[in-house]
């Protein structure tokens, strides 16, 4: 058993970290030091597998200069270095951000989910713009303050759904918001990956490795022993204190599309059909039930179902495709008036289907700038979107303002796996459940450490 854990607070996290008070003394500002032509300095928290793909692709932007390097692993950290000699490196981000805080302009968040909000609000008090990994939080509480610092201080933000920006995707908004099935009534989405585990909590610990700061990478997470394969490198997802499961994985990019095509708000209702909480680890297999009030492109209401884990999706007249083929591996589909749209995850063209058989789109009247045979995006363009932003050329189009609502959205899924087969009635106004006993999984203490 470990110690008895101190938790506090975030705001009084924030304080004790010595950086509550900072921000507004930082000298030169982004602005004035851009409209003298200065390159966007850059700070990476987070270096692990996602963490260098977003390394490589911000750093891509001609007009980047990567500053500052942070990861709790050495090995991760010396590897980002080998890339960029001339960065400063940190294993505790709350001293680079301490340190280095009038040495960068924008930050970088591509940690486990549980530091993904901690980093990123430590960084956005300091008045630093924010790329910050999917899902955009670990708890419902901590996306809305989010999205309310992001718009108190008119800061350029983006969560990383790269999918965002890609042609097929962009392609699929246009079409169903042209009408091409009619009101959309039903969506069903699904990825048999399994970021779950249905097994007890490990028993016993195992030396940690000398190249983890273990404290460092728990964070403000409940404090635990340190288990070989369990938590880091890579499986931290299927753990309820670091990750969100497959859910919070994948349902993230797979959500965005239809989420964005059909302008969605946050659910009234939502059910998990999943095995009983261990608490510890996610169920393995999960079929989600959302209902959303309607938009103008949807039915008087929306229903939604997310099937994940090994064998997903369920069987359903609704995922029957022509011909006999094969659904996509992972992917969405949306049920209209006048038929369906199958939207692939990824990279695959959208397909229409009405009366059980597939029907030709006029894709080229929907000018996106470039032919249909070049639809596969650019890698980088979700990136670059950001640096531009930061640069004052543009706009995000996944800010925290949208990246919010769709990560509350996917976190009242997972939270609806602890009371499983029982339909939860979400207030979004207040932003509580009518179920007392399911708000309490709305936040969590931040341990001190």
């Amino acid at each position: 058993m470990s110690k008895k854990i101190e938790s506090i607070d975030r705001r009084d996290f924030v304080k004790k970290s010595g950086l509550g008070i900072l921000g507004a003394a930082l000298a030169p500002s982004l602005l004035a030091r851009l409209k003298a032509g200065e390159r966007l300095r850059t700070a990476h928290i987070g270096l692990g597998g996602m963490g260098m793909a977003d390394l490589d692709a911000i750093s891509s932007h001609a007009s980047v200069d990567v500053t500052a390097l942070c990861d709790v692993d050495s090995v991760n950290l010396a590897k980002a270095k080998a890339l960029h000699p001339n960065a400063k490196v940190y294993a505790d981000y709350r001293e680079l951000l301490k340190e280095m805080g009038d040495q960068i302009d924008a930050v970088v968040v591509s940690t486990p989910d549980h530091t993904h909000a901690p980093a990123s609000i430590m960084a956005m008090e300091m008045n630093k713009p924010v790329y910050c990994q999917k899902p955009l939080t670990h708890h419902v509480s901590e996306a809305r303050e989010m999205s309310q610092l992001a718009a108190k201080k008119n800061l350029v933000t983006q969560m990383g759904i790269q999918v965002h920006s890609f042609y097929d995707y962009k392609l699929a908004t246009l079409l169903i918001q042209s009408g091409i099935i009619g009101k959309v009534h039903t969506v069903r989405a699904w990825s048999p990956k399994d970021w779950g585990y249905d097994g007890p909590e490990p028993a016993g610990s195992d030396p940690v490795p000398a190249t983890l700061d273990w404290n460092l990478w728990q964070g403000t997470a409940p404090e635990r022993p340190y288990k070989e394969g369990f938590y880091h490198p890579g499986n931290w997802r299927k753990v309820m204190d670091y990750g969100c499961g497959t859910l919070g994985d994948m349902g993230v990019h797979i959500f965005d599309t239809p989420y964005n095509a059909l302008e969605l708000d946050v659910p009234r209702t939502i059910i998990n059909e999943c095995r009983e909480p261990t608490g510890f680890g996610f169920p393995a297999n999960n079929v989600v039930t959302y209902e959303f009030p309607g938009t103008k492109h949807t039915a008087e209401s929306l229903k939604w179902v997310w099937y994940d884990g090994i064998g997903a999706p369920e069987a359903h007249e609704d995922l029957m495709l022509p011909n006999g083929d094969k659904l996509p591996d992972q992917g969405a589909m949306f049920m209209g008036e006048k038929g369906r749209l199958l939207l692939p995850h990824f990279q695959q063209l959208p397909r229409k289907i009405v009366d059980g058989k597939y029907v030709e789109m006029d894709i080229e009247s929907f000018n996106l700038g470039k032919p249909v045979k070049d639809y596969a995006a650019e890698s980088n363009k979700h990136y670059h979107q950001f640096v531009d932003a930061c640069l004052g050329k543009g706009e995000t189009t996944a800010p925290f303002s949208y990246a919010s609502r769709l990560t509350e959205t996917i976190l009242l899924g997972v939270i609806a796996g602890r009371f499983p087969n029982e339909t939860l009635h979400w207030d979004s106004k207040k932003a509580k459940f009518a179920e007392k006993k399911a708000n309490k999984f709305l936040k969590g203490k931040y341990r001190k450490f």
